[in-house]
Order: structure tokens, then sequence, then C-alpha cells
């Protein structure tokens, strides 16, 4: 595909967080971007402040004529939740528009860069951002193709001209297997936990997805997994605590704040010393280790690497603190598997022992949610009190039998309950909260203003 000699882009779910950011790319780049997603948000709010046109009709109404007239210097990206009865979607099929998957175009525009991906089910929007903020104290071009908001970067798409070698910062998206478009230079991979079994028929056939990936990088030792996490397919392990990993990290202090740590090799030598995230949690230490290493093989000076790691302030809904007083804290995260509840839930209680937790959660998918149902409600039943609220559908239609109901039934809990959003807030207000987390992927952060406007 050359796209140099197109000069209209159309995405269909522009409002997409990896939709997003290639649109801005495309924008800085001077081409014409338009696109269309079923509902505003603060995302296509933000896109059309910076003057991309954002439609929501699914008619042709939403596609200027410079597409229509123009088919041949045209491309349309779609994303893999848009759904097969989409009526652009079917237009522009059936009038032969050059047509690409979100991974295909990422895959395109980053294919003549040195490129760094993170992969991994858990942990790739916060350890790619790391690497962004490591890369934005260096010396070195980049751009930066995130899966989050950045606080730090105030968008989930950046971009840094020093001339000389262009470095990209991908997420690696193993769902519908999008990361075999990717050309990686070098990889973390976060985790391997079992996730999407809509796409893969089991834990082994994602696994086997991921080695397929790593076969796209030419040298062993630019690939780094978190041990314990991500199967071993070979590469340079790295761990919070185990010191069989080729690197793991002596703590030196830890609080709410973030922690203070060092970087060890497997020899017992120090690697790299006194390093500073300014995050909470475990598995955020974890994700920083595993940025650092990347950024250092791919020729990042260490003072870069402290700095990034220093400034760094995280990612929109990763452990973000929407409140911070001494009586009531309001922590707000996208947590959507088992795995990142047991995360975020255990960083918590050790962060704070003696406090009493509520939690809200929305799980996402009915497949993800039939699939993990006994996992989900052993990681729910460690807070004290539980509201749940319906599951987000995102692309997928009910399943008989699944339901926040019945996952309410295999919880072994005194005080949990399941209330639709629209009563959450008044349901706050008759409780004495200590501790409140907001906790999914789908549309559960439209709950975090009027929470703040409440208790803010």
């Amino acid at each position: 595909m050359g796209l140099d000699d197109q000069k209209n882009i159309y995405f269909l779910g522009i409002g997409g967080i990896g939709m997003s950011a290639l649109a801005r790319y495309f924008n800085s780049e001077g081409f014409y971007v338009c696109g269309y997603d079923r509902t505003s948000s603060v995302i296509t709010d933000q896109l059309m402040q910076e003057g991309i046109q954002v439609f929501f009709e699914d008619d042709l109404s939403s596609v200027d004529d410079e597409f229509l007239q123009n088919p041949s210097s045209s491309v349309v990206v779609y994303t893999p939740a848009i759904s097969d009865h989409n009526y652009l979607l079917n237009y522009f099929r059936d009038n032969n528009f050059s047509m690409y998957k979100r991974s295909e175009i990422l895959g395109q525009v980053t294919r003549n860069t040195i490129n760094l991906s993170v992969a991994g089910t858990h942990g790739k929007t916060t350890t790619s951002s790391i690497v962004a903020s490591i890369f934005q104290q260096s010396q070195f071009s980049f751009s930066a193709f995130l899966g989050g908001i950045s606080v730090n970067l105030h968008s989930n798409y950046y971009k840094k001209d020093n001339g000389g070698d262009v470095f990209s910062i991908t997420e690696a998206d193993e769902f519908d297997r999008s990361f075999l478009h990717l050309k990686p230079t070098y990889s973390v991979i976060t985790s391997t936990d079992a996730d999407h079994l809509d796409v893969y028929s089991n834990k082994e056939d994602l696994e086997n997805s991921y080695v397929e990936f790593l076969n796209l990088i030419t040298e062993t030792d630019h690939i780094f997994y978190a041990k314990n996490k991500a199967k071993n397919m070979g590469g340079v392990s790295y761990s919070v605590d185990d010191q069989k990993a080729d690197f793991f990290t002596v703590v030196h202090a830890q609080d709410s704040k973030g922690t203070q740590f060092d970087i060890c090799h497997s020899s017992g030598e120090i690697f790299i010393h006194n390093l500073l995230i300014s995050l909470p949690g475990k598995h955020n230490l974890e994700n920083a280790v595993g940025a650092a290493l990347m950024c250092y093989k791919a020729g990042v000076e260490i003072a870069a690497i402290r700095a990034g790691l220093l400034n760094f302030k995280g990612i929109k809904r990763r452990f973000q603190y929407v409140i911070e007083r001494d009586d009531f804290l309001y922590i707000d995260d996208y947590a959507h598997h088992p795995s990142e509840l047991k995360a975020i839930i255990s960083s918590v209680k050790n962060l704070y022992p003696n406090r009493k937790i509520t939690a809200i959660f929305q799980p996402h998918l009915y497949t993800r949610t039939k699939d993990f149902m006994t996992d989900f409600a052993v990681e729910l039943s460690n807070v004290d009190h539980l509201i749940l609220l319906p599951i987000y559908p995102a692309r997928e239609l009910p399943i008989e039998g699944v339901s926040s109901e019945v996952l309410l039934q295999k919880i072994d809990h005194e005080d949990a309950i399941c209330i639709p959003s629209n009563e959450v807030i008044n349901h706050l207000r008759v409780r004495e909260l200590d501790i409140l987390l907001t906790l999914g992927a789908g549309d559960i952060d439209q709950l975090v203003e009027p929470i703040f406007k409440n208790y803010g």
C-alpha cells in the first residue's frame, strides 16, 4: 500500500483510542482526515477541536464529497468494533474503496522506523507510555501511538523530531492477531494470560500467536518478558522480586506516591541504581522495569531513563487518583480482566491496609464474563463493599445465562449488589465511603465526573 499516493483518510470508529491516535498522526502529516463514530465522547470532541471532522450518522451525510468523488485517492480505515451491518462500512466495500484495518495502517506508518512494541494481555498502555516518557527525555526522534491518554503527553499520540534515526513506540495488540502486522525491532511482553477467547480457541492458541509475533524480531536479546507472567519464549526475563530472572529489583522505599528501586542483574550486581517510578503498586513497578530495560537496549542513556521514570505522571484511568483526601480516596482504573482486578485491589489493600474499599465494577463483554466468571467472583470478593453494573456489550450480542446478576450469585460477599449505572450516585449517597474504586473498560468512565462533583 502506498500511503504517499493518498491524500484522504476516513476512519470508521474514529473515537476509539487506537483509531484516534492514527487520525492525529495523519492530520499532523497533512492528510485530509474525517471519520464516523456511533456516539460523541471526550476524544471526538478533542479531535474536532484539532480540526478533524467527526460525524455521528451512519449514512452518506457523514462522508465529505472529497471522499465520495475521489475513491482512488482515499483510504478507509476501520476497526473490528464496527458492525458488519454498518451502512458506511458496506458502502465503502461495495464501491471499491481501499480499506484497511487499523492494525494494518499502524504497521505501515511505523514500518520504516526503529519500532519498540509492548505486547501483553495486561500492562501494554502503561508500559508503552513509560517508554514514551523516557524517550521524551532522550535525544531521539520518535512517534508514540498509545492505547490511553498519557498525562505527560496530554494525548495518545506524540511526535518529537530531533533529526536522525526515527523511533516509533506502539502497543502490540493481540486481539484479532493485530500485532502480526507490525515490524518490531524491540519488544516487551508484559503477560500472556488467557483473554480474547472469542478470537483464540484456548490459552495455548493465544501463546502461539505471541510466538509468531516474537518471530518477527531478528535479535533474541531485543525481547524482554515478565517472568512468571509471560510464557518463556526466549529473550531476557525480568521480575520485581524473582531473583532467578535475568533482571530483578531491590526496593528501597514504597508508598502511595511511588517506588524507589534499583534494577539488578541476576549476578547480583546493580545494573541501574536509584530509580523512582512515580506510580504506586507492584504492577506499575514491573511495567517500569520492562520499559527501562528495552529503552536501555535501544540506546537510551541512563540519565534519560531515570528522568523519564521520575517525570511519568501516569495514564488516565490507570490507577488514577481522582480524589485524594485524608478522609476519602477515589481511584479510577481500566481493570477489566481478573488478573487486572487482582493487581489493583491487592495494591490498594497493601497501600491502605486498615481502610474499607467500596468497588464499582462494570464487566466488559459477555464472552469475557462467561470465560472468567469464577475468577471474577474470586477477585471481587476481596473488597469490603461491591456494586456491580450491567455488562458492557461493546461489539457483542447477549449470551443466554451470562449477566451481572449471575456473576453476583457466585460472589462470596454479604455486601454486594447489582444496579444500573443511573442509580449509582443516589446509592452512594446513603453509604459511608472510605476508599472508592471504579473499575472497568466500558462506559463506566462516565461516572467519574458525577462522583467527583458529589465528593470532590
